[in-house]
């Protein structure tokens, strides 16, 4: 398998180049240079696998020749054995046609951990094997800086430079960065938005005096292992809900796109999909640009789901680059007028593209409310805001009663308490493995919302390799 841009120029690269690239050096995302194909029959195979295994049976097709069958294979047991729970990403009944895919219980109560987990043992992999070091610079809405944080602290091959924004993140979501005491590890609270630390990020790699002095590699969904990883759980909830006899509807919150789009991607090897729901908060570009196709940046507002508080989706350049035909150089210069002007129109191919299988819905405040309130009073369960506004795109769908949907219940409610307090006046508590979170001491430093700034505090803090 080998990995091409979105945008066209930049080389063709194996699993373990893309891996360690992160971004392309023509400033788009890798994407296989064709999807895999799996046959009914061959999906009915995975039926009853550990989660582990079926990981690694989703993920060879796209690791090879990096990784043999029998590598992919450890890496997979190593990653998922010490996830909070024995079946790494259990599925719970809240009525007939609804359910909630639980995706939190690694290590630090998000989604991102099925993920990067996963993308930290690939680095170690790689770099191991090469001898070289790798400077990773991240930027995080909440949930993906902790995960990336745990991944690789204490790792000797890697050091990580985590931005957040500074007041932008919830409570514990900050404290799982900012606690953890490992000299490879980096916080930096800036000022602004996320959408100002994504930029920061994408800069610095296409910046000759961060890339001529450090060996960048990038942990956001931008790396296309994360997504890799992320398409196994599809697959794993629709097996057991009689895949692939039984076409599947899945409701995503997302914010940058990428946990959707792994769903794209199963049902682009075959998975029977019946529809993919993107589900935002207020900060509504997605659901403008699914339902409009007006894919224009406004100012951010801050809500409960911080994690989603974002206006420019990174991964949504993947979706465009294939409902469009595969033109990376139509793409490159669509890219370029949106970087401009921060305002796309998409083509009548690329919604005519997404509308074989994407729907969209938006939840304000109140409306993520509610569904928390559905889910503790219809069925017993507390919900994090964010898997609320999933709930609320799930229970608004048209979708036949007999195809079940699926929220993908992307954090661990304790990570929210205040919000989910607020809501159904019942406060969750942190499980045992994180219970003495607000006893650590924080360390993070404080920075401006300029480029410079991020730039050069990496450059300053960071090691060379020798």
């Amino acid at each position: 398998m080998h990995y091409v841009s979105t945008r066209g120029s930049a080389p063709k690269l194996d699993f373990e180049g893309a891996t360690l690239a992160g971004l392309a050096s023509d400033g788009g995302l890798y994407v296989p240079e064709r999807w895999p194909q799996m046959s009914p029959d061959e999906i009915r195979d995975l039926r009853g696998l550990p989660y582990a295994s079926l990981a690694a049976r989703i993920m060879e097709p796209f690791v090879e020749p990096s990784l043999t069958r029998e590598e992919i294979e450890r890496l997979c047991e190593a990653v998922y054995r010490d996830f909070g729970h024995a079946a790494v990403a259990p599925l719970v009944q809240l009525d007939q046609q609804h359910w909630v895919l639980e995706l939190f219980h690694g290590p630090t109560l998000a989604f991102k951990d099925v993920a990067l987990q996963m993308l930290g043992h690939l680095f170690e992999t790689f770099l191991e094997r090469r001898g070289e070091r790798l400077t990773i610079v991240g930027a995080t809405s909440g949930d993906t800086g902790s995960a990336a944080i745990n991944a690789v602290a204490g790792r000797d091959r890697t050091e990580i430079f985590m931005l957040h924004p500074k007041g932008r993140v919830s409570e514990v979501q900050r404290r799982q960065m900012t606690t953890v005491r490992a000299p490879n590890v980096h916080n930096l609270a800036i000022e602004g938005s996320f959408d100002d630390a994504q930029r920061h990020v994408k800069r610095m790699f296409g910046d000759e005096a961060v890339t001529g002095q450090l060996n960048l590699g990038a942990v956001n969904s931008i790396n296309w292992a994360r997504l890799m990883a992320q398409v196994v759980y599809y697959f794993y909830a629709a097996l057991q809900l009689g895949a692939p006899d039984r076409r599947v509807a899945f409701s995503v919150p997302t914010g940058n796109f990428g946990d959707v789009f792994a769903g794209y991607v199963a049902h682009a090897m075959g998975l029977p999909i019946e529809r993919l729901i993107v589900a935002t908060n207020v900060n509504d570009i997605l659901h403008r640009a699914l339902g409009e196709g007006d894919y224009s940046a406004a100012s951010v507002t801050a809500t409960i789901t911080p994690s989603m508080d974002i206006q420019v989706s990174s991964n949504f350049e993947r979706l465009l680059f294939d409902c469009g035909g595969r033109d990376g150089a139509a793409l490159c210069e669509q890219m370029r007028g949106f970087d401009e002007t921060s305002a796309m129109r998409l083509t009548d191919g690329q919604r005519e593209g997404m509308a074989k299988l994407f729907s969209s819905a938006r939840a304000d405040q109140d409306e993520t409310a509610r569904a928390l309130q559905w889910a503790w009073r219809h069925a017993g369960q507390v919900i994090d805001p964010h898997t609320g506004v999933g709930l609320h795109a799930s229970l608004s769908a048209d979708i036949a009663p007999g195809v079940p949907i699926v929220t993908l219940a992307t954090a661990h409610p304790a990570k929210f308490n205040d919000a989910v307090e607020r809501a159904i006046g019942v406060r969750p508590a942190l499980p045992p493995r994180v219970g003495d979170l607000f006893g650590r001491e924080e360390h993070f430093c404080e920075l401006g919302g300029d480029y410079e700034a991020s730039r050069d505090f990496v450059l300053e803090n960071a090691t060379r390799s020798a």
